[in-house]
């Protein structure tokens, strides 16, 4: 738990204690529940929170790529339309010869009364170049109008899609509010003893944790990356300690845990997907033991949680709600596993988070 955390709900604690009125005496006491239960109580909480952020930032990467579809399909249809404008413009003019029997029609009469068996000839292949041409102004016609019909369909249904997307954004954004102020609430319910018990014990726990992750084989020294970007997106990435958490945000001034990390691959020159669980579904996996700078260490059995090996058994993260982007040991949360990104690699755009 971060010391700005700390002192927050410390201040709320005490302003609430202040101003509460005295419990009467024929109330039953609330039920106490002890520290270890409190902080798996404040774990749920965070990782609810978090779980719904990286929802919320899987739909928004969504509706950014929708938003772009939208923009080209429309590009596509104007061009489309001026297209159409300028066959019709010419099919119009095939009309107005073949009605008036322009001097473009003069070849079939040329032929007939021509002497010449050549010019004959010649006439014969000027008659057929602009029977060519009528057929293709006809049939670009047609195709222009289908091609105009097909994009206004395509355009239709991409911004339906923007719309839904827009939609499911704005009930994910109050879930992700609606799950930040449970935890608000909770912090502001404990006193500053149980604050100081509550990170005692954490500490105590990731301790317990590293140690059995060293022992199973994690490295702990200092290894180089395992490419130049990989060092860039480290250095990166340590460049933003400091910076506050933010739900949502991908920088420059503050991060998410997974805006943090595909940020400093962005900056590395090879773009990744944007949540975590799209980091740990698309990213090549590697075993804990090869863990190299760079490589990101995915937690929780849902992958709601992201963060950057640096080496010395480290990572660098943004670790949650109220905190700063800050060095951590590798075990502060349940390790799902470890992905490593790719020159190669590519963000998806559709794909659920």
């Amino acid at each position: 738990m971060s010391g700005v955390l700390l002192r927050l709900a410390c201040t709320a604690a005490v302003t609430a204690q202040a101003v509460l009125a005295p419990v009467p005496a024929a109330a039953a006491p609330a039920p106490q529940r002890s520290v270890s239960q409190l902080l798996t109580d404040l774990q749920r909480l965070y990782r609810q929170a978090e779980q719904a952020t990286e929802t919320y930032n899987g739909t928004a990467e969504k509706l950014r790529h929708q938003r772009a579809e939208v923009t080209r399909l429309d590009g596509e249809l104007a061009r489309a339309r001026l297209a159409l404008q300028g066959s019709r413009t010419d099919a119009g003019r095939l009309a107005r010869q073949q009605y008036q029997n322009s001097t473009d029609l003069s070849p079939y009469v040329r032929l007939l009364l021509a002497p010449d068996p050549q010019h004959a000839l010649d006439e014969s292949h000027v008659i057929g170049r602009l029977a060519r041409e009528r057929a293709e102004t006809v049939a670009r016609l047609a195709g222009t109008e289908e091609r105009q019909d097909a994009l206004a369909r395509a355009a239709r249904k991409a911004l339906d899609a923007q719309l839904t997307l827009a939609g499911q954004q704005r009930k994910q954004r109050n879930d992700v509010t609606a799950r930040l102020a449970d935890v608000e609430r909770l912090l502001a319910s404990l006193t500053p003893e149980q604050l100081s018990a509550l990170a005692r014990l954490e500490q105590k726990d990731v301790a317990a944790a590293q140690d059995r992750l060293i022992t199973s084989g994690a490295p702990a020294d200092n290894r180089p990356p395992s490419s130049t970007e990989a060092d860039r997106a480290v250095r990166y990435a340590m460049g933003q300690i400091g910076k506050p958490y933010q739900w949502g945000a991908e920088g420059p001034k503050s991060y998410d845990c997974s805006g943090l990390t595909s940020q400093a691959w962005e900056h590395a020159g090879t773009p990744i997907p944007r949540t975590s669980q799209q980091q740990w579904a698309r990213l090549k996996r590697i075993p804990l033991t090869a863990l190299r700078p760079g490589d990101l260490v995915v937690y929780f059995p849902e992958a709601t949680h992201v963060a950057m090996y640096v080496g010395d058994g480290q990572v660098v993260q943004a670790p949650r709600p109220g905190g700063k982007v800050t060095l951590s040991p590798l075990a502060s949360y349940p390790v799902l596993g470890a992905v490593r990104p790719a020159a190669d690699t590519r963000p998806a755009a559709t794909d659920a988070s």
